[in-house]
């Protein structure tokens, strides 16, 4: 066990024993992840992933593993690859907090959009698969695969910046003027809603889907908990991201020499987006909106590092980024920090 969990572990291991027999268990703290603790379970036999909700208090409607769970067992049979769901406890006893199991996969995956120590090939491959990808996501019909009511259709936008604007009033920690100032424009120049409907992953990244180990293909998406009905385009805004920040801003590409070292452009990016199947009319609102979102999320680990209860390992590092995204969404706005 590699770190301490928020949880006592002689409970799940009783708790596995009763569901799946006796056997050895071991735990390890999975990589990654600011938001719901994930740990790595072996149980006799059984290699499996736990996620769970954090410790402590956690803003209404934040760190949902039950929809994650409901997003992973409606896309289990679709082409849109997602690790299969095991069972989900929603009973706060024994650990603590709902949690649920899903299977385990041996695959890569990469924080770092510029995929050092990948020869050129391989990283352009890597690239234009997350983007065919979010298009096959984007594809699906929600109906036809049983989340019709995963969310509220119709004027997604409008909801999701008053959803993600009262987080940020929400928060305890100290004001970000730019991010405010980001708030206010975004609602000045809210598009007229188009009825566009689909699955929305909501935290749709490079570090959020894992490749194969030997070949650029995506074998999952993983960290569903932001997943709900919605419009393409935040996902499509959010996923150029890497594009419009610095390579020490969560790992984004913005300064590189992406030909020279055989990254797409976004455009190319986006190109194979549309050629998947992709939902086209990306504008500066989508992209602005996404910095935004994200500057929130990371207000939320900050106040998190605070009390005590940030879920990554490098939340304290990430915390400051907030103001950092929000001068970038000015930036995509086509406004001044």
């Amino acid at each position: 066990m590699t770190a301490a969990p928020d949880f006592d572990p002689g409970r799940l291991r009783a708790f596995l024993a009763a569901r799946f027999g006796p056997g050895e268990t071991t735990l390890e703290r999975a990589g990654g992840g600011q938001s719901n603790p994930t740990w790595l379970v072996a149980h006799a036999a059984r290699r499996m992933v736990l996620r769970k909700k954090p410790a402590g208090p956690i803003l209404p409607g934040a760190h949902a593993v039950e929809r994650e769970f409901r997003a992973l067992a409606a896309l289990a049979d679709t082409d849109v690859p997602v690790p299969r769901p095991i069972l989900l406890h929603e009973d706060p006893e024994p650990l603590g907090t709902p949690f649920y199991l899903m299977e385990r996969l041996d695959g890569r995956v990469f924080d770092d959009a510029a995929l050092p120590g990948l020869a050129p090939a391989e990283r352009r491959a890597i690239l234009l698969a997350m983007a065919g990808t979010l298009a096959r996501l984007h594809a699906l019909d929600p109906d036809a695969i049983g989340l019709g009511d995963f969310g509220r259709s119709g004027d997604y936008f409008a909801r999701q910046l008053s959803r993600w604007s009262r987080q940020l009033r929400a928060s305890p920690g100290p004001a970000i003027p730019d991010l405010d100032r980001l708030a206010d424009w975004l609602a000045e120049r809210l598009p007229p809603d188009d009825g566009r409907r689909a699955i929305a992953h909501g935290d749709f990244r490079l570090g959020n889907l894992m490749f194969a180990p030997d070949a650029p293909r995506v074998i999952a998406v993983l960290d569903w908990e932001l997943a709900t009905i919605g419009h393409p385009l935040a996902d499509a805004g959010f996923a150029v991201m890497p594009w419009r920040t610095a390579p020490d801003e969560y790992g984004g590409l913005l300064g590189l020499d992406l030909a020279a070292c055989g990254l797409p452009s976004e455009a190319d990016f986006l190109a194979r987006y549309l050629a998947s199947g992709g939902a086209p009319g990306l504008a500066p609102f989508h992209v602005a909106f996404a910095l935004f979102r994200f500057a929130v999320i990371f207000v939320g680990i900050a106040d998190r590092v605070r009390a005590g209860t940030a879920a990554g390992a490098d939340a304290a590092a990430v915390a400051p980024l907030a103001a950092r995204f929000a001068a970038r969404g000015l930036a995509a706005a086509g406004l001044d920090a």
